[in-house]
């Protein structure tokens, strides 16, 4: 009786502490999205993308925690396949726009310090507009066609390595795909590696430009380029933890790749609002003034 209460005790502090983090992530980042809508003077592209990124760190959340929560209050952790492929789906969709959105940070950093004068013309609503449909468009048709693959697929194993369905559902199939194999390399190139080029570029460009300029152009690039480029590290640790960790099939242990799994799912939705309510003075104007009228009127 005693290690059943023990037990239920760990399940619900679990529990507790899960829907905690998630809620912070859904309120962290729905709060800066709302003061992006609702002030005017952050009606500008790069807040625009970064309201677009945050909205995508929501549905990434979305994407895993229900489901999270509602395994650690079962005894049984189970999902159908069609609901994992369907989950698989979302969660590479979101993880694949979030390269692309910052990519489209990442130019509309490189126009407003490398052409600040043309500025205006190239980064109109219309490129904003094609660039945000766009992040979200291509990883969704590209996603989708190993996710049709896989349904087809004969499965000889029905258990999951790790605590939702991503890269690691690839173990489950009788015999691995070299199709889906290749498929997987090519959108991984298409979706991460190409994007990652180019924001690399971009920044290098802005760097030798900056240093070229005088000092309010290097502070400018550093004040904006600095918290997209903390972001795309942050992000950039977590896909190679599931793509090549869980590809090359290494030999974590099970605390380990929880832990490492847990960092993906919990630092990067939870660090992203953080990242940009401190380092974008605007924003972080805004957070102050937002702040000062909830004292106020407590």
């Amino acid at each position: 009786q005693e290690k059943k209460q023990t037990f239920l005790f760990k399940v619900y502090l679990y529990f507790v502490v899960i829907f905690t983090l998630y809620i912070l992530i859904l309120c962290f980042n729905s709060t800066i999205v709302c003061l992006i809508w609702t002030h005017k003077n952050l009606h500008e592209p790069m807040y625009i993308f970064i309201a677009a990124l945050l909205i995508n760190s929501v549905l990434y959340s979305m994407t895993i925690y229900p489901k999270l929560l509602s395994d650690v209050l079962s005894e049984k952790q189970i999902i159908s396949y069609p609901l994992c492929l369907f989950q698989g789906f979302l969660y590479y969709t979101s993880a694949g726009s979030e390269f692309l959105l910052l990519a489209a940070m990442a130019y509309d950093r490189y126009v407003s310090i490398c052409k600040p004068l043309q500025y205006a013309v190239i980064m109109n609503r219309i490129t904003i507009y094609v660039c945000l449909v766009l992040a979200w468009i291509i990883p969704a048709f590209e996603t989708a066609v190993p996710v049709v693959l896989y349904s087809n697929v004969k499965l000889c194993s029905f258990t999951l390595t790790g605590i939702f369905c991503n890269n690691s559902g690839y173990k489950l199939q009788c015999v691995q795909s070299v199709a889906i194999s290749i498929y997987g390399v090519v959108m991984l190139i298409n979706i991460a590696l190409l994007p990652m080029l180019f924001i690399l570029f971009t920044y290098i460009r802005i760097v030798r430009i900056s240093y070229q300029s005088c000092r309010e152009v290097r502070k400018k690039a550093v004040k904006t380029c600095l918290p997209h480029l903390l972001v795309l590290i942050n992000f950039s640790c977590f896909i190679v933890f599931d793509v090549v960790i869980i590809r090359l099939e290494s030999d974590l242990s099970k605390t380990l790749r929880l832990i490492l799994t847990f960092q993906s799912i919990l630092f990067h939705p939870l660090l992203n609002p953080i990242i940009y309510g401190l380092k974008m003075n605007e924003i972080f104007k805004s957070l102050k003034i937002l702040f000062c009228h909830v004292t106020v009127a407590g």
